[in-house]
């Protein structure tokens, strides 16, 4: 009979030989999920457990959808973003580290008591929910929306899951629907070019259409953003985005023209110029 220890190395070989990357960590997470492990760790303090058959039949299911392509996330059906373990499933984006950075930015900026926050395109809802966790003891209020029913409905589940209470969901296209005035203007757009499509892996083909491409350049909604969100800002307040590589020019360009001042773009962990800032 396997131990614990022997299915882990034979595991991540197995997937290592089908081209997944950090196979190990891959292995580990679903095999924390098969055995309802909380941390890594235990996988080691328990490395001689012997494996049941039962125990090795959805492991088995599980290394096979991975080996196809299916995003790990989709598979054990969580991800871990700003601390916490955010329900995920082809309803919302799979969110990037890098979306982490841009929450800790905003998070360090000053932002004013009771604030007000705006979060378009929410998505699976990892941003906002982040924001109104993070500054619940301050009094803030966050407003997620989305156009999509079934990505708002995910956010939902998951404002429901980690008992957040300071929000409110509401479906939009963009601003279509938003009402009031905000602190904090907060979005991770579309912002792939519809041309490079079939350049993208296999696990970006698994997140939703919609929270992908955004025209011929990647900037369609991104402009009717920066055109429209001044006027639902108060007289002090702030928009923050991500975007695309080597697009932060064309936005700093888009931020000024949508009547921004104050603008600038910090870059990611890897240098790239990823997060706008503007205010009013």
């Amino acid at each position: 009979m396997k131990t614990l220890l022997d299915t882990l190395n034979s595991g991540t070989e197995w997937l290592q030989k089908r081209g997944i990357e950090d196979a190990r960590r891959n292995m580990q997470l679903i095999l924390c999920e098969v055995l309802g492990f909380e941390n890594p760790m235990q996988l080691y303090t328990d490395f001689d457990k012997p494996l049941e058959e039962e125990e090795l039949t959805p492991l088995r299911e599980m290394l096979k959808q991975r080996s196809q392509g299916i995003p790990l996330q989709h598979i054990i059906g969580w991800v871990e973003f700003y601390k916490r373990k955010f329900k995920t499933d082809g309803r919302g984006l799979i969110p990037r580290p890098e979306t982490e950075e841009l929450v800790d930015l905003i998070l360090k900026s000053e932002l004013p008591e009771q604030a007000r926050i705006l979060d378009v395109g929410t998505g699976s809802g990892v941003i906002g929910l982040s924001l109104a966790a993070e500054l619940s003891d301050r009094g803030a209020q966050v407003t997620l929306v989305d156009i999509s029913a079934d990505a708002l409905a995910l956010a939902g589940e998951n404002a429901q899951s980690l008992e957040i209470k300071n929000v409110t969901l509401t479906q939009s296209d963009l601003f279509e629907s938003v009402e009031g005035s905000f602190d904090l203007i907060v979005s991770n757009p579309p912002y792939i070019p519809q041309a490079e499509s079939s350049t993208l892996s296999k696990e970006v083909s698994h997140d939703p259409v919609l929270a992908l491409y955004s025209g011929d350049d990647g900037l369609d909604l991104i402009r009717i953003f920066c055109a429209q969100a001044k006027a639902f800002l108060k007289p002090s307040g702030r928009v923050a985005m991500e975007i695309g590589i080597h697009q932060d020019k064309q936005v700093e360009k888009l931020l000024a023209e949508g009547g921004f001042s104050a603008i600038y773009t910090e870059r990611d962990l890897n240098g790239i110029a990823r997060f706008p800032f503007a205010s009013t």
